[in-house]
């Protein structure tokens, strides 16, 4: 089971790499929040998959809180560069 773990964490990281390309080449605004966004997740899949290698389900509900927070703030983010593209 613990090569199940590694993979996963290792497809993960690979998937962030990747990810921090986009956030860093975008070619607009949006496409870096979206990019972050999912970094975001990104995150969170990687520590859901340590407390399950783990065992431990005590931080199930920071893990939560996160996700939420990560998705709030692409939804804010991308409202703001709508705004501001309507003013210009």
């Amino acid at each position: 089971m613990t090569a199940v773990y590694t993979i996963t964490l290792v497809l993960l990281s690979v998937a962030g790499m990747l990810t921090l390309v986009r956030v860093l080449a975008g070619p607009s605004d949006l496409d870096r929040i979206v990019a972050l966004d999912v970094l975001v997740i990104l995150i969170v899949a990687g520590v859901a998959v340590e407390i399950g290698m783990r065992g431990e389900g005590w931080n199930i509900a920071l893990v939560a809180v996160v996700a939420l927070l990560g998705f709030l703030g692409s939804v804010t983010a991308a409202r703001l560069v709508e705004r501001q593209g309507a003013e210009n």
